[in-house]
């Protein structure tokens, strides 16, 4: 839905430049089965996803409409917050978007606007914003996940390039994408939070293997990344060595904010709807009121996630903590997943590769909850980082920020 009455002229102008850019590059939103699963349960669908969702953003970047209050310099367009809000109302219409895409331009453009160099910027940011580069995600590890900073793939100086060695795990299309952002130990005898290093890697460098991991549902929308003798040239450190954790930070908060204030056809809400109305629940007066629940978690999430991407788009400090919109899409799918499973009963139960697509999406529901309240950190951390960083409460005790990483027993 549109607010095209209240448009300024300048407003009034854009708009109809959007409207014509639809016009002739996007595909007007279809209908879809209510039950549909967004997720490709085979390794093609997933690529042509990839695929398609990079050429629009090459379609948006060659329009520019890739990032609209970016630098002109980088290749934005340097517009204001406005401008952002007006594309999303008319984009509001159509099925086409940019995908996984979207997701590591909303948590690497932002950052490298902070932490790199002119040098770096002028090089790595318009290839980001027209997915020239798609960027994975390279930092958890099989002993480093909910405590990232003790993370151990080691990287070591010889002359002008890091040589890398290590293990990462649960990067989300490493295997399509061509760029890794990578967080590796580059001092064992610093604090495990001030040894770290932020690299952006080449994923064709001799060294690099990417194993995709099978998920319950058949899928493969993460992966293991091994590197063995990686070689990365200094001039991809973002930041400064040793010094990498605060953009690893930033890229994790602008991660929470971007899994919150994601927005589909029809909400959780809608479904359980539709799916009381199938098991003729529809006057059961306790199971009314839980689905108000889910509608009243949805709509207060709304509105965070709106707060924070508007003090976003003015690259100001969110005015809430990113962790909190992160919990709350965790703790919503918890209950809407438990409650689908409620409604539904044993046909919720069938295997996911029934026919019964109304199964198949209970299934899925209360499954991906386990994924939200494990990606992007855990709902323990979130919690942490609440306590800590919002409230301002005590740490938790623990002297092991204090050690150095190499003594920290693992």
């Amino acid at each position: 839905m549109t607010d095209s009455i209240h448009d300024s002229d300048e407003q009034a102008q854009f708009r109809a430049e959007v409207r014509d850019f639809f016009a002739a590059h996007g595909r007007p939103r279809q209908a879809t089965g209510v039950w549909d699963l967004p997720i490709h349960l085979t390794a093609e669908s997933a690529r042509a996803a990839f695929d398609r969702g990079r050429a629009w953003q090459r379609t948006l970047f060659e329009h520019s409409m890739a990032a609209l209050t970016f630098p002109v310099e980088y290749g934005g367009r340097g517009g204001k917050p406005w401008h952002e809000r007006i594309f999303a109302e008319e984009a509001a219409g159509y099925d086409t978007n940019a995908g996984f895409i979207s997701s590591t331009m909303a948590m690497l453009a932002p950052t490298l606007l902070g932490f790199a160099d002119a040098e770096q910027k002028a090089h790595f940011l318009p290839r980001l914003l027209s997915a020239e580069y798609a960027f994975c995600q390279l930092f958890s590890e099989p002993g480093a996940g909910s405590d990232l900073a003790g993370l151990g793939c080691r990287a070591v100086l010889d002359g002008d390039e890091f040589v890398v060695s290590g293990q990462k795990v649960w990067n989300s299309a490493a295997q399509f994408c061509n760029w890794g952002m990578l967080l590796v130990r580059t001092d064992t005898n610093a604090p495990k939070h001030r040894g770290i290093t932020f690299l952006l890697v080449d994923m064709s460098s001799p060294g690099i293997e990417v194993r995709p991991l099978v998920q319950p549902t058949g899928g493969s929308e993460f992966n293991e990344v091994f590197l063995d003798e990686v070689r990365v040239p200094v001039s991809q450190v973002i930041g400064a060595v040793n010094e990498g954790w605060a953009p690893a930070r930033a890229v994790l908060s602008n991660e929470s904010a971007f899994i919150g204030g994601g927005n589909t056809a029809m909400s959780s809400a809608d479904r359980l709807r539709l799916l009381l109305q199938e098991f003729g629940g529809s006057t059961d007066p306790v199971m009314r009121q839980e689905i108000a629940q889910v509608v009243i978690r949805e709509r207060i999430l709304k509105m965070l996630s709106e707060r924070i991407m508007t003090a976003l788009r003015q690259r100001q400090a969110p005015p809430v903590d990113p962790s909190i919109i992160k919990l709350a899409v965790a703790e919503n799918r918890v209950h809407s997943g438990n409650l689908a499973m409620r409604i539904a009963g044993a046909r919720g139960t069938a295997a996911l590769d029934t026919d019964d697509d109304l199964s198949r999406w209970v299934q899925f529901d209360i499954m991906s909850r386990f994924m939200i309240s494990i990606g992007g950190g855990t709902n323990e951390v979130q919690r942490n980082n609440l306590a800590e960083r919002a409230l301002g409460l005590p740490k938790e005790p623990r002297d092991d920020h204090l050690k150095a990483w190499k003594d920290i027993p693992r």
